[in-house]
């Protein structure tokens, strides 16, 4: 087989360049306030808008072996944690020119090996000292603000590490207040569950000055509990919103249906949803400005709180949470509605409302809906071609008689609606059409499950397994209808609400007028309604806005201006052996490069910093300043009780404490860390790369021919 060799572990390591090449395109993500891309498809023309190393990996033409590994890496931490690309892609361009730094100083490739990953390690078990427990979190969400000062000077009351309890630094204030105001929401038609959702329902479209909003139904007079205080805001304060494009009564579209039995009505005090859980204020935390998002997460975790309190659990139920993008709407429309919201066709949206205010008999399927489909593990006998499964001699058209003989089989058992996992073939689709059946294709396992547990239908592989005990009861379909109690008529897609009795299905409706902004918003929701799970699944959170960061830096740092491995500090034991003694202040200080360089761009991306410059002289103040601390983790948990480590020098009040605004994933981030590095360390040891097949040719015709070696 023809072959192209090429050495790539040369003093210039051409994979570590094109891992840096590829990691620079996705500096502008780090932080909270990311800037956007714009990725262009050369065949089609259409544009999508971004903000996320997962699209932009994924957009990238990622021919060489490098990207494939940058690719694989990306994808395994969006696959586990759905959060913390960008700091991962960030990373691994960071330490990527560290490392060929390290090459061209003559550092052997084992000694940087080794001297990194143990320098991560003990960066890893410093940090721990800044893992704050959810539960002492919701304990001073609850309670209000404490805590004293935790780093004085050398004399001070604080020791060395001296934190039996680091959250005891901090405290919040939850002084917040707003004007009551009262703005329609969602219509609920069918009574029972889904009118008691109605209470914890909120829409982005209150005001952004509150921490959340209470859904409370027309008639309900009672007054509302404010947050913190105690007090409370009689209803008859109540004003309502008529003269805002947002709020203003608009006209019903022709899909607009006779429902409505019940209206909803969001009320303005900043009332904690999650109650003394602090689920809603945890979501804040975590939300890393996002408002949108934020405002459904906090409606969703109320819902969800309150079906699990007789439980106890507090965890987030992530499969009982759907998205549906609408778009031709204001953003401002995007809400939580009960049960499944999704997209159909107008003549699905005809049936729709034939079936609206029905009780509907409904049939799962774990599968495709078509002729051919086969389950999983299905072999077909080798060396033979079916040519008909089912001979016509008639001479009938094929696949007839299975369309014939489905659509028997869906109306002897009466069923009305039909939610299937897979495709549906298109002919069957306008036979049930036709017939009143509504058949929903591409429909998530996760659905499936909450509709089998609420009306007890059972899903079915093949149609002919169905039987009486398999059709479910007691489902419903209406036109979705948008804020404002008008339906939404868009033309092609029409959105559909599909529910029954007793369903947990939550769907955040998100709203744009920006088609190119649609994967955008859901990227941005999945990715808060993740951080929020893995801060519950780990019991704990990491300070943000860079606290953790500068920590790694100071720590990696202290190791290497120490001349001898003391033998009281067991981070430093574990360190490489007396033969790397001579590598081992360079290759640290690489390591310690990355941090900095991480804790610069995230100023200059905040606007805390006019330039990586000035970025970089406020990360060494506070590298000094910490370094004048007994404890710097100390020091960094008391900057950051007061408003972040890297407060802007126009900070108002820069002596008193202010609301924590960034909290982060303690997994997530970690093991991000970890797959930068062995990423850049996987790179680094491999020596050659070898080329078969056409592009072989290529390479030999191009200006690059005279780096290889062809065999």
């Amino acid at each position: 087989l023809p072959m192209a060799f090429r050495d790539v572990n040369a003093r210039r390591h051409i994979g570590l360049q094109q891992l840096s090449s590829l990691a620079s395109t996705g500096r502008t993500f780090l932080g909270p306030m990311k800037s956007h891309k714009f990725i262009v498809d050369e065949i089609t023309n259409q544009s999508t808008l971004i903000c996320s190393a997962v699209r932009l990996i994924e957009s990238l033409d990622l021919t060489s072996a490098v990207g494939q590994l940058l690719n694989e890496t990306i994808q395994a931490q969006n696959k586990e944690f759905k959060t913390g690309m960008s700091t991962l892609l960030f990373l691994v361009g960071a330490w990527s020119n560290a490392v060929v730094e390290c090459l061209q100083q003559n550092v052997p490739v084992p000694a940087i090996v080794s001297v990194m990953s143990e320098g991560l390690n003990s960066c890893c078990e410093r940090v721990q000292c800044l893992q704050i427990p959810i539960h002492d979190v919701k304990k001073e969400l609850c309670s209000g603000p404490v805590g004293p000062k935790a780093c004085e000077s050398k004399t001070g009351q604080v020791g060395r590490d001296g934190l039996t309890n680091p959250w005891n630094l901090l405290c919040f204030q939850r002084d917040i207040s707003a004007t009551e105001e009262v703005i329609p929401v969602n219509s609920c038609s069918h009574q029972g569950d889904y009118c008691s959702f109605n209470k914890f329902l909120v829409s982005p479209l209150a005001g952004f000055g509150s921490v959340a909003s209470v859904v409370k139904a027309v008639g309900d007079r009672s007054s509302s509990a404010l947050s913190g205080g105690g007090g409370t805001a009689s209803s008859s304060i109540t004003r309502k919103l008529s003269h805002s494009r947002h709020f203003s009564t608009l006209g019903k579209s022709h899909f607009s249906s006779q429902q409505g039995n019940s209206q909803g009505y969001l009320s303005g005090p900043s009332a904690d949803l999650c109650g003394c859980c602090g689920l809603g204020h945890l979501a804040m935390a975590l939300s890393h400005g996002n408002q949108t998002s934020l405002k459904l997460l906090q409606s969703i975790a109320a819902y969800q709180q309150e079906r699990a309190e007789c439980s106890g659990s507090s965890q987030i139920n992530i499969a009982e949470i759907v998205t549906c993008c609408v778009l031709g709407l204001p953003e401002g429309y995007s809400c939580v509605s009960p049960g499944f919201v999704t997209l159909v066709s107008p003549e699905q949206a005809t049936v729709i409302k034939h079936l609206a205010d029905k009780p509907l008999r409904i049939l799962l399927m774990d599968g495709d809906l078509t002729e051919r489909y086969r389950h999983l593990g299905f072999n077909r006998p080798c060396n033979v071609r079916t040519i008909s499964e089912h001979p016509n001699p008639q001479g009938s058209r094929a696949g007839d008689v299975w369309l014939s003989r489905t659509s028997d089989i869906l109306m002897s058992f009466e069923v009305n609606l039909v939610l299937v996992k897979g495709n549906v073939c298109k002919d069957l689709m306008e036979r049930c059409l036709a017939s009143r059946i509504l058949v929903l294709g591409c429909v998530a396992r996760d659905v499936l499950r909450a509709f089998g547990t609420a009306t007890g239908a059972q899903a079915v592989t093949y149609l002919s397994q169905v039987n009486a005990s398999c059709v479910g009861n007691g489902a419903w379909a209406e036109l979705w209808q948008a804020g404002d109690g008008r339906a939404v008529d868009l033309g092609e897609l029409v959105p559909a609400r599909i529910g029954a009795g007793g369903l947990a299905l939550l769907t955040a409706v998100l709203t744009t007028a920006l088609p190119c902004k649609a994967q955008l918003l859901q990227d941005q929701f999945w990715a808060l309604l993740y951080r929020l799970r893995h801060a519950l699944k780990d019991g704990k959170v990491f300070p943000g806005g860079g606290a953790v960061e500068l920590l790694c830096l100071s720590h990696i740092q202290a190791l290497a201006e120490q001349p001898e491995r003391p033998g009281n500090d067991k981070a430093a034991r574990e360190l490489p052996g007396p033969w790397l003694a001579g590598y081992r202040s360079v290759v640290l200080q690489a390591l310690a490069s990355g941090w900095k360089q991480y804790l610069s761009v995230l100023l200059c991306n905040t606007a805390k910093a006019s330039s990586e410059l000035q970025a970089d002289a406020s990360v060494d103040h506070h590298l000094q300043k910490a370094a004048a601390c007994d404890s710097p983790s100390a020091y960094i948990l008391e900057e950051f009780r007061r408003g972040g480590v890297f407060r802007g020098g126009s900070d108002p009040f820069p002596n008193q404490v202010t609301d924590l605004k960034v909290w982060d994933n303690v997994a997530a981030k970690t093991e991000a860390w970890r797959r930068a590095l062995d990423l850049v360390l996987l790179v680094l040891q491999t020596d050659a790369e070898i080329i078969t097949g056409p592009r072989r040719n290529q390479i030999m015709n191009s200006p690059m021919s005279s780096e290889f070696m062809f065999l």
